[in-house]
């Protein structure tokens, strides 16, 4: 697969990191990232360990390694910027409630997009609950989910190109280890038990047709975390891949809002 590099993006004082989700890559939070930059933040896309690799490489990998990823990157812009928000997609926003509970006042608002919490999307395969059975199995190293259509994407035109990239192996895997998925839950597991320290002010975005991730996990983050301030849009044009499908420009529109207030600006 081709790697896919990370984004960076200089700009003002107020920095912001996001995080891509499982078997992502930077690019589908690409179309967000030069928005936000040109709206005058500084941008920051890391390519999460494992990911950009090969099956077998990712299939290595640990939650926490991924979001060892995160904290570092977050380290950076922290040093060198009067704030840093931090905005997720898919995982990405599970990634950032966690750092959100960890860093507290540190991180200055979220933005949290098509929160995975749990794969409870209407097209997800009923043997989905398998997952956790095969990981403690000698099986765990070679089983694999396969990508199927409509890949988080309701936009015909670009489910078409997605469906050729994944072919070509060029812009994301067909594939994805059950090691992987059995990962993301570890993590939605440990975030769930800090939720409640989260209280950096909250955009929660969700497409209520999510095909992988049910609106019950966008419900579930706005009942959970102790943010004074969170507001939740529900996208009606639009399914899991949000920042890529019909609705991106809102999103990226809302995303800068919230943030650019969040700064006072």
């Amino acid at each position: 697969m081709t790697t896919q590099h990370a984004i960076d993006l200089p700009g003002g004082k107020n920095a912001v990191l996001l995080i891509h989700g499982l078997t992502g890559s930077p690019f589908e939070l690409k179309h967000i990232a030069q928005k936000l930059n040109k709206a005058g933040f500084t941008v920051k896309v890391p390519c999460l360990a494992g990911h950009g690799t090969t099956f077998k490489a990712l299939a290595k990998t640990r939650w926490q390694d991924w979001y060892e990823t995160v904290t570092e990157s977050f380290a950076e812009l922290k040093k060198e910027h009067a704030s840093v928000s931090v905005g997720g997609l898919c995982m990405g926003a599970v990634m950032a409630l966690l750092l959100a509970s960890e860093e507290k006042n540190q991180v200055k608002s979220l933005a949290l997009m098509s929160t995975t919490l749990t794969f409870d999307g209407w097209a997800i395969p009923w043997y989905r609950f398998l997952i956790d059975i095969v990981y403690y199995t000698p099986f765990r190293s070679v089983a694999y989910h396969s990508e199927k259509e409509p890949f988080g994407i309701k936009n015909e035109r670009l489910r078409r190109q997605v469906a050729k990239g994944l072919k070509d192996n060029t812009i994301g895997y067909s594939r994805f280890p059950c090691t992987s998925m059995h990962e993301l839950l570890r993590l939605s597991e440990a975030a769930k038990k800090v939720m409640p320290k989260v209280t950096a002010p909250a955009l929660i975005i969700h497409a209520r047709e999510d095909d992988t991730a049910s609106v019950k996990n966008a419900e579930y983050v706005a009942e959970h975390i102790s943010s004074a301030k969170k507001i939740k849009i529900l996208l009606d044009d639009s399914y899991h891949m949000i920042t890529i499908d019909n609705q991106r420009a809102q999103v990226a529109d809302n995303v800068i809002q919230f943030l650019q207030a969040a700064n006072g600006s």
